[in-house]
């Protein structure tokens, strides 16, 4: 189901490891949150123009006895605290042998973010780290950007030709001015 790019942007959601901020697996720990280069920048403008945003990570350490849900929570409540507040917060605990409709390539958790914010998913864009967050946006109906890292797979940012950024600043850009 592609997105339709007519309709306007009216919130972007971040996938947060890897995007907001620096990318620690399974992290428990507030301490060890570090946002991610033009993330506080990118996040003023956005709130400046009205747009709503928020968050989608998948969370497979919960389910796999690694972190617990209040860890993940005083982890997302740190990202507050140094990015500001986000409209939405969607969290897949599930672990992929689990086969829920959330966890990331599955479109539920941006559908979900989007129906609470009382949107569309054609109005949102959905930016990411690997090609699994491109495939959760183009199933949803959102926009996807892909800002690849040091854990993004080549084959992922081929895939994602005409949909990669080189950090969040140019995502933004990307997304609020239309293809260079």
């Amino acid at each position: 189901m592609g997105s339709d790019n007519s309709l306007p942007l009216r919130a972007v959601l971040f996938d947060r490891d890897g995007t907001l901020v620096q990318d620690v697996p399974y992290n428990g720990n507030p301490d060890l949150v570090e946002p991610m280069g033009h993330a506080s920048i990118v996040l003023q403008e956005l709130r400046a123009l009205g747009l709503a945003t928020g968050v989608i990570s998948n969370q497979s350490g919960i389910s796999r006895g690694l972190l617990t849900q209040n860890q993940v929570s005083s982890v997302n409540l740190r990202i507050e605290e140094l990015l500001g507040p986000f409209d939405v917060w969607e969290i897949c605990p599930h672990a992929p042998e689990d086969r829920c409709g959330c966890r990331k390539p599955a479109p539920g958790m941006i559908i979900a973010a989007c129906r609470r914010l009382g949107i569309s998913p054609a109005q949102a864009a959905y930016i990411g780290d690997i090609g699994s967050d491109l495939e959760a946006a183009e199933a949803a109906g959102a926009r996807g950007v892909l800002v690849p890292t040091q854990a993004t797979r080549t084959e992922e940012v081929e895939a994602a030709v005409g949909n990669v950024a080189e950090d969040l600043s140019a995502a933004i850009r990307m997304l609020l001015d239309g293809p260079p």
